[in-house]
């Protein structure tokens, strides 16, 4: 079992920047790939990034590479998502998961997810 808390979501204008964090526990967790997806406001939940296991490979929506940037530390157990240049169209809520089983862009191959913080870019 595993267990993801997500934080540092808030308010901020655009063109400014804001550091996620997904704090895991419960199992060996440089082991798994984690990622990030987040969901706007009536529409589905969508991929953002993935690392996979000890930060060997990284990969971005098209809509935010560039801009977003995934990373982890293992010895705290943490992923990050550092996000600059944020727009108005990023606002929605930020979830981090962990350990998918099949394609990792995939919202429904992901065994464990967090409970996710809210980011809300103004113009």
């Amino acid at each position: 079992q595993v267990q993801l808390v997500e934080s540092g979501g808030g308010s901020v204008q655009a063109g400014d920047s804001l550091r996620l964090s997904c704090a895991a526990s419960g199992r060996t967790f440089s082991r798994t790939t984690m990622g990030w997806f987040r969901q706007a406001p009536g529409k589905e939940r969508e991929f953002v990034a993935v690392i996979t296991q000890s930060g060997g490979s990284t990969y971005y929506a098209d809509s935010v590479k560039g801009r977003f940037s995934i990373s982890r530390d293992d010895a705290k157990n943490t992923v990050y998502l550092q996000m600059i240049s944020l727009r108005p169209e990023d606002t929605a809520v930020y979830y981090c998961a962990a350990e998918p089983y099949g394609n990792s862009v995939f919202v429904q191959v992901y065994n464990y997810w967090g409970q996710g913080t809210q980011v809300t870019v103004s113009s």
